[in-house]
Order: C-alpha cells, then sequence, then structure tokens
C-alpha cells in the first residue's frame, strides 16, 4: 500500500469513527438492525428508480467438461483483475458487490454433509440453495420452518441445512452492518423429478413458493432473506464485496475438493445506485455486464407494449371465432412486430402474477 493509499484509509476512517461518535444511540441501534437488502429513501440526488449498473464480469471454463479448483482459482484471479470495473464507497472497503457462480463441487459437498451428519445422493438428484438469512435467531427459525414445509408441498424432501463458514475481517466499517446470516440448504428430488430438467422446474417453482410464504408472515423489506441460488447444477457465492474480498470472506472457495469446469465471476459498479448484498452478481442465471435500463425505463417500455400486444391478441381471437377484428389490426406495427411474442409472454406472466 503507497503512502497516500495508506493516509486516505485512514483520514475515512477517522472521518467514519467520528461520524458514529456523533449519532445519537438510537440512531446507531437502527443502523445495527440493517438488512442486508436495506437501502435509503429518496433524497438529493438519490433516487431508487433511476438506479443502474456498469459492471465487469469474467468467464473461464474448461473446453472439455473436467473439473478442477483451478479453475475456481484462476476464476478469483480474473475478479481481482478486474478491480478497475468496481465501484468504492466513502469507506475504501466498501464494494459495490462481487460474487462467482461454478457448478456444485459433488465431492466438496458430500464431505461437508457427511461431517454435519446427512449423506448426499448423487450428483443431479439434488440440489443446494444458498441463502441470505436475517441474523435474528428465532425469525431464522420460522424461515427454516417454511422452507421445510414448503419443499414437502412440492413434493421434495430436506435432506439437511448447513452454516457457510465467513469471514468478515476485510469488509468495511459500513458493510458489516448489513451482512446477512449465510446458510445452504440441500434438497432431494424423492423420485417425483424424473431429470434434471424437470427438477430445475420444480426447484423454480419452490422458490417461488417459498418467497412468497416467507413475504407473507413479514414485508419483503423486513424479512431479511434473500434466495441467492437454488438448483441441481450450479452454486453461487457473492456478497457486498470488493474484487479482492469474495475469496478472502468465503473460505469455501479455498478448498482443495471445491471443483468446477466452469466460473463466472463478477464486479458490480453502480451508476447512481446505493449497493446491497442481493443485488450483487450473479444472478442465478446470468450476470450482466454495461448500463441497464432503470426500474422506471421497464416498467414505461412495458406499458408502452401493451396496446399493440393486446390489439395483436384481439385480432387472432376474433379470427379464431370467425368474427371480424373490428378495430384490432390484423398485423402489429412494424416497430412492435419484433418484440410482440415476449411481449405477450411478459403480459401472462404479469397476470398470472
Amino acid at each position: 500500500m503507497s503512502g497516500s493509499e495508506f493516509e486516505r484509509e485512514h483520514i475515512v476512517a477517522e472521518t467514519l469513527s467520528a461520524t458514529a461518535a456523533s449519532k445519537p444511540a438510537d440512531t446507531l441501534f437502527e443502523d445495527s438492525r440493517r438488512e442486508h437488502d436495506w437501502r435509503p429513501p429518496a433524497e438529493g440526488m438519490y433516487d431508487l428508480s433511476l438506479e443502474k449498473d456498469s459492471c465487469g464480469v469474467g468467464f473461464i471454463a474448461n473446453i472439455k467438461g473436467k473439473k478442477s479448483h483451478q479453475i475456481v482459482s484462476d476464476a478469483l484471479s480474473i475478479l481481482c483483475n478486474l478491480e478497475h470495473r468496481g465501484a468504492v464507497g466513502a469507506d475504501p472497503r466498501a464494494g459495490d458487490g462481487a460474487g462467482i457462480l461454478v457448478q456444485i463441487p459433488h465431492a466438496f459437498f458430500a464431505r461437508k454433509a457427511a461431517e454435519i451428519g446427512f449423506q448426499l445422493p448423487e450428483p443431479g438428484h439434488y440440489a443446494i440453495g444458498a441463502l441470505f438469512m436475517p441474523k435474528e435467531t428465532a425469525w431464522r427459525k420460522v424461515i427454516q420452518s417454511i422452507i421445510a414445509d414448503q419443499i414437502k408441498e412440492e413434493g421434495l424432501v430436506l435432506l439437511g441445512w448447513r452454516d457457510v463458514p465467513s469471514d468478515n475481517a476485510s469488509l468495511g466499517v459500513t458493510v458489516k452492518p448489513t451482512e446477512p446470516y449465510h446458510m445452504q440448504v440441500f434438497i432431494g428430488r424423492n423420485g417425483t423429478a424424473k431429470t434434471e430438467e424437470e427438477f430445475e422446474r420444480r426447484l423454480y417453482i419452490l422458490r417461488k413458493s417459498i418467497s412468497q410464504a416467507i413475504y407473507q408472515r413479514r414485508d419483503r423489506g423486513m424479512a431479511g432473506y434473500y434466495p441467492v441460488s437454488l438448483s441441481c447444477r450450479t452454486v453461487i457465492y457473492k456478497g457486498m464485496f470488493l474484487a479482492d474480498q469474495l475469496g478472502k470472506y468465503y473460505p469455501d472457495l479455498h478448498e482443495a475438493d471445491f471443483d468446477s469446469a466452469l466460473a463466472l465471476v463478477h464486479q458490480r459498479f453502480s451508476t447512481n445506485t446505493f449497493p446491497t448484498w442481493s443485488l450483487a452478481h450473479p444472478y442465478r442465471m446470468i450476470a450482466h455486464n454495461g448500463e441497464i435500463n432503470t426500474l422506471r425505463g421497464n416498467v414505461n417500455w412495458m406499458a408502452a407494449r401493451q396496446p399493440p400486444c393486446i390489439r395483436s391478441s384481439t385480432a387472432r381471437t376474433s379470427a379464431a371465432c370467425g368474427r371480424s377484428p373490428m378495430r384490432a389490426r390484423a398485423t402489429p406495427p412494424a416497430s412492435t412486430t419484433r418484440s410482440s411474442s415476449w411481449c405477450r409472454a411478459a403480459t401472462r406472466c404479469r397476470t398470472r402474477s
């Protein structure tokens, strides 16, 4: 560390300490209760509806599909080389987020499960759910019971739970109050899903039903629960990190039998965005690089596409019934033809939800 960097960290640390010392006791208490998805209300130039991202992403794979720990180690090196694509807050150890997606390292998790006291079936016949959980023990137990009930209702079987080890020594002082409790849940097929594809579909439904049941008990913003991943193929480790903090935070990533044939890493750079643990990437299926539309922009585009979609759908229904489409257009305008199928699917999903 250069002299200027040391001086900057020292000055910032003193400033943060002085700010904390000047806060009333009740304010400090509120800060300590912040959940991992906490964000402040709109104020000044910050507005939740105008949030954007511009990030760095890296991918590495063995073209023959051979798993090794070297892939994971190289992925962490790639992530550190993406440091210039990540943002840093006033706290020099507070990042916008970083993470890694890998194939499930079966040998590693089979060993850890045996140490805990349960056995895992062969690969593809069980799934791992990586979860951000609340630190409140009683509420966390309630969430675990809800998850167990939903797994049973979906015809699957709960194999066991694991507390994920972590080391927050490298995290900034502004990040630690929002740190979640990390757990992994192991779910077996139970003979109800014949293929991995069917199992993945059941897991998707399960994840949605679990979230709905939890958020009915407590508001989403206060629940402290977030499903990082739930799959029989991949598992995700992520958080509100700088690039170098991911490997330091999760000891699992340095175990020799933690192997994979591919790895996707991501370093987040948010533009006018307040970072949270849940907004770190990779997400369950993707990690994006570059500016994304704001929430307001997406809502407006969806609303703008609804009229031509409705007209197109009405025209087809009328033609099938042998009636005149009346005002309905038989063919949507050229500007909307390209996205009409996507729009209809999105409209159906929106109606069902």
